[in-house]
């Protein structure tokens, strides 16, 4: 199944590492014109050295303000995949309010922000679009030490679904994917303990650990047009997890 995204201008947050940098890698090379935001400037040099048709955009999303500022002229955005996310772990009796505060800004906060500019703009253009806000297993499922992070995608999907039921009207559709564990830089914080990582892979029945290009292939499929009515839905990458 060929994908093209041709014509398409794609804004991706978190793009400097990990998912969010195979996405838009991705989408570049299916023809999109793509927006890479992230706050770490390197990461966004190395990016673009990499794939120099794309636009970098450097800027602490957790900043409302600065947002604001940075994502007001980068022009018509068809496709937005929020992927910038954070990840602290801590147990449940132990947690802080800088460390709730600051998970909730970027992995809740911040997409409901992006989104809300890239929606705005959609809508007043009447062109539709599409948008994937980049989830987790954790939203759904209880994980030691994860209490902060679980609430968070718990709350980006009941996001997604009223994303989607409010913006359905004006042809925007909005899902989410759920990998498991994809041993991303952010994902080696918790998961680089064998013992830790066995007893998790033995409860998926595919015997292994998501790989980025696992998450990028769904992603593609749903912000293209070969997914055009699949709207509000959580797609599970999670090898049957049990």
């Amino acid at each position: 199944m060929e994908i093209t995204f041709t014509g398409k201008r794609a804004l991706v947050t978190g793009a400097g590492k990990g998912i969010g940098r195979a996405t838009a890698l991705a989408l570049a090379r299916a023809g999109a014109e793509v927006i890479a935001v992230t706050r770490t400037q390197t990461d966004l040099d190395t990016l673009v050295h990499e794939c120099p048709a794309v636009k970098p955009v450097c800027v602490d999303l957790a900043d409302w303000a600065a947002t604001e500022r940075a994502l007001k002229d980068v022009g018509p955005v068809d496709l937005l995949v929020n992927n910038a996310g954070c990840a602290v772990l801590q147990s449940f009796l132990e947690v802080t309010q800088d460390s709730f505060d600051m998970s909730f800004n970027v992995n809740v906060k911040a997409a409901l922000h992006v989104a809300q500019i890239v929606a705005k703009g959609m809508k007043a253009r009447g062109s539709g679009g599409s948008i994937v806000n980049i989830s987790s297993q954790a939203s759904h499922r209880a994980f030691k030490d994860h209490a902060v992070y679980c609430a968070t995608k718990g709350a980006l999907d009941m996001l997604t679904k009223v994303m989607a039921l409010e913006l359905a009207p004006y042809q925007i559709r909005v899902n989410s994917v759920n990998p498991t564990v994809v041993m991303t830089d952010m994902a080696k914080i918790g998961w680089s303990d064998p013992v830790k990582a066995n007893a998790m892979i033995s409860r998926i029945p595919m015997g292994k650990f998501a790989e980025v290009e696992d998450v990028v292939h769904a992603i593609l499929f749903l912000l293209c047009d070969k997914s055009a009515m699949t709207n509000g839905a959580f797609l599970p990458i999670d090898g049957g997890f049990l």
